[in-house]
C-alpha cells in the first residue's frame, strides 16, 4: 500500500542527477512527493531562488505526480502544511547516514514524521551540489552530473 505523500528537502543548488534518482526510485512508493527547497537567507548559495526552482521543475516536467516549492523553517513544518507523512532523504555515505539519523529521530520526535532513507545508486555516490558548485566556480564541464536543463 502507498503512503499519500512525502518531502524530499534540500538546498538544491544546484540540482544533480543523484537527486533526480533518489526521487526517481521512490516514485512507487509515493502517490505524490514534493521537492521542498529550503530558502535560508542566512546561507549563500550559487544560484537564485527561482533559478533553483525552474531547474528542479524543469527535471521533473515528465512526472505529475513529483511538484517543487520553496519552503523557509522546518521541514516538519512544510509536512504538515503539504500533508505528508514523510519525509525522504538519499545517502551517499555513512557520513550521510550519522548526520540524517539524528535529524530523522528529531523530526520523529516533535512531528510524527517519519523519515525513509534510500541509499545513492553506485554510479552517483561521488556526486553533491558542493562538489558541483566548485567546478563550475572553476569553469569545468558538469554536465554528467546535473538534469540537461541546467
Amino acid at each position: 500500500m502507498k503512503s499519500p505523500i512525502a518531502v524530499f528537502p534540500g538546498t538544491f543548488d544546484p540540482i544533480t542527477i543523484g537527486h533526480v534518482s533518489i526521487v526517481v526510485r521512490a516514485l512507487p512508493l509515493f502517490d505524490r512527493i514534493i521537492i521542498g527547497m529550503g530558502v535560508n537567507n542566512t546561507k549563500k548559495t550559487m544560484f537564485a531562488e527561482e533559478q533553483r526552482l525552474a531547474w528542479i521543475e524543469q527535471a521533473f516536467k515528465e512526472h505529475a505526480n513529483v511538484e517543487a516549492v520553496a519552503f523557509e523553517g522546518l521541514t516538519v513544518n512544510l509536512c504538515k502544511k503539504v500533508g505528508a507523512s514523510f519525509i525522504l532523504r538519499g545517502l551517499r555515505n555513512s557520513t550521510d547516514h550519522g548526520y540524517e539519523r539524528s535529524i530523522a529521530l528529531m523530526n520523529r520526535q516533535i512531528s510524527g514524521v517519519e523519515t525513509i532513507f534510500l541509499p545513492s545508486a553506485p554510479e552517483h555516490a561521488h556526486i553533491s551540489s558542493t562538489i558541483v558548485r566548485e567546478l563550475l566556480a572553476n569553469k569545468a564541464d558538469v554536465s554528467a552530473l546535473v538534469p540537461m536543463a541546467i
